[in-house]
């Protein structure tokens, strides 16, 4: 086992004589020149101090040179002309950046000197500075003296932390400065603690405070919306820009914070009020994508945002929806606007969530004001889709539109208004083979049932069904006349229609020839041979016809309606007839007869010549054959002059649909109170708002349930008046 050699005792003088040598390099190091030792030596020459215990020592003395040369410092700025003004003048501002710049070098120069006197000295910092946890390491000593005897400096702090802040300003006012001294002297700052905290971003924010506050007031004045929001954004960039850069990280949120108050938060309802309705109805897309991520920035801006957006769909929704003038173009404005308010929530709002459902509640609440009316207007628009000639739409395009109608559709409160006329329209399409696809037709039928459910769609469905039906019961009947004895020369086509499923007709009696009635009689004991108990009643406003003719120019075939063939036929038996011989011969009523001769004389395709001549048809006119009658197809359509649809017409469907709900009323009422036996007012109403499917309002439930007590189906209680029985 070797033993330990004792350590060899220090020669005399030698503490001294080598902090001599550090105290020296320190000092030019200091001073900036170059040092007499090689680095080796003196990093050596502290490890050996060190061991013998004098590191104490040692730290007090390296501390105090420090101390002495920082304080030293002080003295080149005390010479330094401080301006007792609140403002700059330029020559101070000048002076300013002077001083910036000095202050900046002092402390480059520090650090440098400090990061080369630690590499010196690093044995004493990496034992005995970290042995003793209350001492700071070298690096930290010297932050700590330059703060207590520079920075803390009253007059020092004030001048810096002001030019620092001109700078800002100046930045701000689109002037470039130096940036790098800002960040150089900000990291000072954060480096020296609390400095930053405490005595610059306190300031800097106020400062930040007032010149937003005055920013926003001032050009929410001046200009319009759209620039404006691009100011703030520019303005949130910059200031983002400017904590990469120079700014401590920790000021962000107060700094963005603050701009986005002063900008926007102050100014929400401002902005909305002044520009929101201008960039809807202009759709400027990129301005709304803007405005919706600065208002998503801010507390309660989204919510605001959401407010307005509401209210402008109501409004604008209501001028489309109650203005008797725009009926025609209803139901494309609101396809168009709808689609125009989905692309701006995809957009520009970003699918969210409540934009959607405040849109959807909106649209509900504005088709609603006007009741019945958007309902029948969309029916109309499907059939006009729906109805052959509609040349403008292939079947996906039909199919895209059909589902943009239902979306429309399922905002209606009253769905039993647009069946009425969905159905009146589908049976014309039906009957007169006017369908442009049966595809299409299928496809609309199971969205309505999906939609409403197969209550809905029963009677729809009805319909299609008796055309199939007719199609068979034709081929039958074909084979049944082939074995007649006299089949006659027309050839018959019947549709047999279940009278619940379609819309109810008038019927009209008008005088048949006889090789008509005959066949209809042949007819009639066919199908009653088949289905006896049926009662089968002729729609002659339904029925139509090919006809035969000959001119001077040769064979043609029309195409016409039942009345227009009685008249027609009546000229085989000679070439002129007065209106009052037609009427008493074919037995169709005054209107119906004025129309039908109209589109005979006076429409396109001009069979009968009348007399005097003229666009309406008048007591004692009289119609002539027209032999010389020219056209240049061989089968032509003669359609019946369109009586608009009347408004009696449009009154007896929707009187019919609102007859319906009183039956419905009435049923639901009955249904509630056979299950329940014994109910109150209150209760009883509100049971019936979930189940009727139709907008209802109390006064008119009130009459329901009176019209049932007095039909003996309920009763009042005796003591108290808001209390129903049930009668069985």
């Amino acid at each position: 086992v070797s033993s330990f050699t004792e350590r060899p005792k220090l020669p005399d003088n030698y503490t001294q004589d080598t902090w001599q040598k550090l105290h020296e390099a320190v000092g030019a190091i200091q001073s900036s020149i170059s040092i007499k030792y090689n680095l080796e030596e003196l990093y050596q020459a502290v490890e050996n101090l060190c061991s013998y215990k004098v590191s104490a020592t040692l730290y007090k003395q390296l501390r105090q040179v420090c101390e002495d040369h920082v304080k030293a410092q002080i003295l080149q700025f005390r010479e330094y002309p401080f301006p007792h003004a609140q403002k700059w003048s330029c020559t101070d501002s000048l002076d300013s950046l002077l001083f910036l710049k000095k202050i900046n070098k002092c402390w480059q120069d520090h650090c440098r000197q400090m990061i080369m006197i630690r590499s010196i000295f690093l044995f004493l910092d990496r034992t005995y500075v970290l042995q003793n946890s209350m001492l700071p390491s070298i690096w930290d000593m010297g932050l700590e003296l330059f703060r207590n005897h520079v920075i803390s400096d009253k007059q020092v702090q004030n001048k810096t932390i002001d030019g620092i802040l001109l700078l800002i300003e100046r930045e701000r006012n689109g002037e470039a400065v130096d940036r790098s001294l800002l960040r150089s002297l900000l990291s000072m700052l954060s480096d020296l603690q609390q400095v930053y905290k405490e005595s610059f971003e306190q300031r800097f924010l106020e400062e930040t405070n007032c010149l937003y506050a005055a920013e926003g007031q001032r050009l929410m004045q001046e200009r319009e919306v759209p620039e404006y929001l691009h100011h703030v954004n520019k303005r949130l960039e910059e200031e983002g820009d400017r904590v990469i850069t120079y700014l401590d990280h920790s000021t962000q949120k107060p700094l963005i914070a603050c701009v986005e108050k002063q900008l926007l938060g102050e100014h929400l309802s401002a902005i909305l009020q002044k520009g929101l309705d201008n960039l809807l109805d202009e759709n400027r897309i990129s301005d709304l994508t803007q405005m919706y991520q600065l208002f998503s920035r801010v507390k309660g801006g989204q919510q605001i945002l959401l407010q307005h957006w509401s209210e402008y769909i109501k409004n604008f929704g209501t001028t489309i929806v109650v203005n008797p003038e725009k009926d025609k173009d209803m139901v494309q404005e609101l396809l168009d606007f709808k689609d125009k308010v989905d692309h701006i929530i995809e957009v520009c709002f970003q699918k969210n969530e409540k934009f959607i459902n405040l849109m959807k509640e909106s649209f509900e609440t504005f088709i609603n004001k006007r009741p019945n009316k958007p309902a029948e207007l969309i029916a109309k628009y499907v059939d006009s889709k729906l109805r052959a000639g509609n040349k403008e739409a292939t079947d996906e395009e039909l199919e895209r539109i059909l589902d943009k109608i239902m979306i429309i559709f399922r905002f209606i409160h009253g769905k039993d208004v647009f069946e009425a006329f969905y159905k009146k329209d589908l049976a014309k399409r039906l009957l007169v083979g006017k369908s442009a696809s049966v595809d299409a037709e299928k496809s609309m039928l199971s969205k309505l049932k999906h939609e409403c459910g197969a209550a809905f769609t029963s009677k729809l469905e009805g319909m299609f069904k008796d055309m199939e039906l007719s199609k068979d019961v034709m081929v039958q009947f074909k084979q049944y006349m082939q074995n007649q004895s006299d089949p006659g020369n027309i050839d018959l086509t019947v549709n047999i229609l279940t009278m619940g499923y379609w819309p109810t007709y008038t019927p009209m009696e008008v005088h048949l020839n006889s090789e008509m009635i005959k066949l209809q009689e042949v007819f009639k004991t066919f199908y009653l041979g088949k289905h006896s108990g049926r009662k089968l009643q002729w729609q002659t406003t339904l029925g139509h016809a090919v006809l035969k003719a000959e001119f001077k120019e040769g064979k043609k075939e029309f195409q016409v309606s039942l009345f227009q063939t009685l008249v027609l036929l009546m000229f085989n038996e000679g070439d002129e007839f007065s209106f009052e011989e037609i009427k008493m011969a074919t037995g169709v009523d005054d209107s119906e007869l004025r129309r039908t001769l109209q589109s005979l004389a006076c429409g396109k395709a001009r069979v009968l010549i009348k007399n005097p001549k003229g666009k309406d048809v008048e007591d004692g006119d009289k119609f002539i054959f027209n032999g010389d009658f020219k056209h240049k197809l061989f089968r032509i359509k003669i359609n019946q002059i369109q009586m608009k649809e009347t408004v009696e017409e449009q009154v007896s469907t929707t009187e019919r649909v609102f007859q319906d709900r009183q039956y419905q009323i009435d049923a639901a009422i009955v249904r509630i109170m056979k299950m329940r036996k014994t109910l109150g007012h209150n209760l009883l109403v509100s049971e019936l708002y979930n189940q009727l499917k139709f907008p209802v309002k109390p006064g008119d439930l009130k009459k329901r349930i009176e019209s049932l007590i007095d039909r003996d189906y309920m009763e009042r209680d005796k003591d108290n008046p808001n209390q129903y029985h049930y009668v069985a």
